[in-house]
């Protein structure tokens, strides 16, 4: 446990969700945990105790990607966890493929609806017809525009064209919509809806205050720094000011709120956190300016700055949409400048 990790507390300690089976978190609440075939190896996901239309069963909360493994845990969940009852919706809190891969086969597989922002069902729509911020000419491009010049992991980027929709091979045709403030009920319960902006188009996040509970998303993890970058698909975009703003709205809610986060464990310690992850930009937003200060860098450049740990191509992709956020942070503050370079590479210089 590193030092920030020892300022938050985990009621559940070291206990997690067996494979297939649930751990329950409160009275109508638990919390299933799926693998990932990536560094950040797994993903919790939430059932809900729900009726709905008059049919009682379960309202489950985000899906993992698409892949025979995860279904197959599913299998055991539904065989063992849900007292004999149905999924009666999914909630997804936004269009990554581990939280909506598969969304469309659980859908169908209960004949119920999905529900979750119309900006992210579009968004996921769309890259599960193409791709979006995860591959293809386009990201390859945008990247060698930021100074990835390694020809090998340009290709490789290049040849991921379909990464998104490997992962989310369908999205449910049809949507139930959330946006903020929305109160859903569920299982007897007032769930309300907040967005959060900067991480996905438009990530909604599920607070329960007579539970005391917060189903963060990937809003707000206990060990790691939710990434925070811009895809070619929207070149010029701030998001870092932008989830700054969306965590700190968090401040709202009482102190003492269990949080239920897409990846780590559950923990008490809100305000703390969203404490830490903006000492946590500070601190990067200050190490970048230093550099550009120095001498005028690219994004490939402010990697090593921002990542003192060697990376796979999938966490350099994630590395540099998150080395671009920070330099455009910057840039709209007025505080570096933006020029191109005589090979096409966006360099960042202090104003």
């Amino acid at each position: 446990m590193n030092p920030l990790e020892q300022q938050l507390s985990y009621p559940f300690g070291d206990q997690l969700p067996q494979p297939g089976r649930s751990l329950e978190i409160a009275t109508g609440v638990r919390w299933v945990r799926m693998s990932l075939p990536f560094a950040l190896d797994h993903i919790n996901l939430w059932l809900l105790r729900d009726e709905l239309d008059g049919r009682e069963g379960w309202s489950v909360v985000d899906c993992c990607i698409a892949r025979d493994e995860a279904k197959a845990q599913w299998e055991q969940v539904f065989a063992t966890e849900l007292e004999g009852l149905p999924i009666l919706r999914v909630i997804v809190t936004h269009m990554h493929p581990d939280h909506v891969g598969l969304a469309a086969w659980l859908c169908e597989r209960w004949q119920c609806r999905l529900w979750i922002s119309a900006t992210d069902y579009y968004a996921a729509r769309v890259g599960s017809a193409s791709t979006t911020g995860f591959g293809g000419q386009g990201a390859a491009s945008f990247f060698a525009a930021h100074g990835l010049s390694d020809p090998d992991a340009v290709d490789k980027v290049r040849a991921r064209a379909g990464y998104y929709s490997s992962m989310v091979p369908a999205v449910p045709s049809g949507f139930e919509r959330l946006r903020d403030g929305l109160r859903l009920r569920i299982g007897g319960r007032d769930w309300r809806c907040l967005s959060g902006y900067g991480h996905a188009p438009e990530h909604i996040s599920l607070h329960c205050e007579e539970l005391g509970l917060l189903i963060s998303g990937d809003m707000m993890l206990p060990r790691i720094s939710t990434n925070i970058s811009v895809h070619e698909v929207e070149p010029e975009s701030n998001p870092l000011p932008a989830f700054l703003d969306s965590i700190a709205r968090l401040r709202e809610l009482p102190a003492d709120t269990l949080v239920l986060p897409s990846h780590g464990k559950p923990f008490m310690g809100l305000h703390q956190r969203i404490a830490q992850l903006e000492q946590h930009h500070r601190e990067r937003l200050d190490e970048v300016l230093k550099a550009c200060q120095e001498r005028p860098g690219s994004a490939a450049d402010m990697v090593p700055v921002l990542f003192k740990r060697s990376l796979d191509l999938h966490q350099t992709t994630f590395a540099m949409g998150e080395a671009v956020a920070h330099l455009h942070a910057l840039w709209f503050a007025g505080r570096l400048l933006r020029e191109r370079d005589e090979a096409g590479v966006w360099r960042f210089r202090a104003a």
